[in-house]
């Protein structure tokens, strides 16, 4: 009794749902191998790769582990809009334990190659994008309206959570063990959500369908008649892409400017795991707030976080500073969701949604492939300092832009 008084009101419907907790201990297990693999996909990369060319591979094998998910999204979706929510979460749950799990076994063979590598991480991802849009789908035909909000928030506090203890693990593992059979732990919690999945009765189809290439280009065509909304999803682009670049420099950042083990770069995800817990944690209060100023602050916020790496200062100090960026970085996701919520038309809100999605699929990935040849080039701490002042850059410009709007409305109001 003590303990349910615990648990929050909007969270008690959820967790009495006995499918919906199967489910929520499934995607527990495969956060967990995603926050693993937060060290583990960028750790191989560097243990094949000549040194030489590390900065290259590192961003190649970080965005073949993302990127393939927006051809995926393209290419299969004739076949695949019409495949019941439920399918296309084991669909892609199936891919990635099957192709993630040869890593390690190609690793112990003899034959794993850089080039190998890539190409596994690639088809890993191919179905990614899909089985994103299987999992929210089946959210939204399992649960009425007015829990969707609850259950998809505390999805996003599961993926963070995992992102502290999956890093703190990898490091110990790719230290003490080995950084491809982390990635065959990542395996084996997909197959263990395909299985779970596989053996939990679920709506196989519903008023929700997975979105099409259509809903997209209707949504941005939405998007494009109100400007606010179409700034909004600029922004969120822009910020996801700056963010790419650091999945890349960090770990070159620990191996190579500090000459750390590996333990030192979970330590960073794991603490920025938990300022982004702690953040997200803070939304409703946060959501009483003016959405649009604390939005771009938060983009101004992360960008500061990031400067101290580009100067030679004490390990505790980007440590600290990236803890609090996770702080600051946490709440952005649903803020921005907020904010379209509130300001969408309402029989507009599902193709909008849609097309933020789609767009948004190519930002980080794309930040990431870009990273690879701006840390041969530039070298770690640079990019990781470069990328903090062009965000802070980024939320400037916006803040200005958001200054000239409201100075309009108050004018046109004055006038009226």
């Amino acid at each position: 009794m003590v303990l349910r008084r615990l648990v929050p009101s909007a969270y008690r419907p959820l967790l009495a749902d006995r499918v919906f907790r199967r489910l929520i201990l499934g995607f527990a297990v495969s956060y967990l191998g995603d926050g693993m693999s937060f060290v583990a996909v960028a750790w191989l990369a560097i243990e094949l790769a000549p040194q030489a060319s590390a900065g290259l591979w590192v961003g190649g094998a970080v965005a073949a582990y993302t990127l393939p998910g927006v051809a995926g999204a393209l290419v299969f979706g004739r076949r695949l809009r019409r495949m019941p929510a439920r399918r296309l979460l084991l669909a892609d749950n199936v891919l990635r334990g099957v192709v993630l799990g040869a890593v390690p076994l190609a690793w112990l063979a003899g034959l794993l190659t850089p080039p190998l590598y890539v190409v596994l991480l690639a088809l890993s991802s191919l179905l990614h994008a899909w089985g994103s849009a299987g999992k929210y789908t089946l959210l939204a035909e399992l649960l009425p309206g007015e829990h969707r909000l609850a259950a998809n928030t505390l999805v996003s506090s599961l993926n963070f959570a995992a992102t502290i203890a999956g890093p703190a693990i990898a490091g110990v593992l790719v230290t003490y063990v080995s950084s491809a059979l982390v990635l065959g732990l990542d395996a084996l919690t997909y197959v263990f959500l395909a299985v779970l999945v596989a053996r939990t009765r679920l709506p196989e189809s519903g008023r929700v369908s997975p979105v099409d290439g259509t809903a997209a280009r209707g949504g941005l065509a939405l998007l494009r008649s109100h400007p606010e909304l179409l700034g909004l999803l600029t922004l969120t682009w822009f910020f996801n892409l700056l963010y790419g670049p650091v999945e890349v420099a960090l770990p070159l950042h620990v191996t190579g400017d500090l000459r750390a083990p590996g333990t030192l770069l979970g330590l960073y995800w794991m603490l920025f795991g938990i300022g982004a817990l702690l953040g997200g944690l803070a939304v409703g209060a946060l959501r009483r707030l003016p959405l649009w100023p604390v939005t771009v602050a938060i983009v101004v916020g992360w960008g500061l976080s990031l400067l101290p790496f580009g100067f030679d200062v004490p390990v505790g100090v980007t440590v600290a500073s990236f803890a609090l960026g996770g702080l600051i970085y946490g709440p952005f996701v649903a803020l921005s969701v907020t904010l379209m919520q509130a300001t969408s038309p309402p029989q507009h809100l599902a193709a909008m949604l849609a097309a933020r999605s789609a767009a948004l699929l190519t930002a980080s990935p794309l930040g990431t492939a870009i990273g690879g040849p701006l840390t041969a080039a530039l070298g770690a701490r640079v990019t990781l300092g470069g990328s903090g002042l062009a965000t802070v850059a980024l939320g400037a410009v916006a803040c200005v832009l958001l200054l000239a709007r409201r100075r309009t409305r108050i004018s046109a109001h004055i006038s009226a």
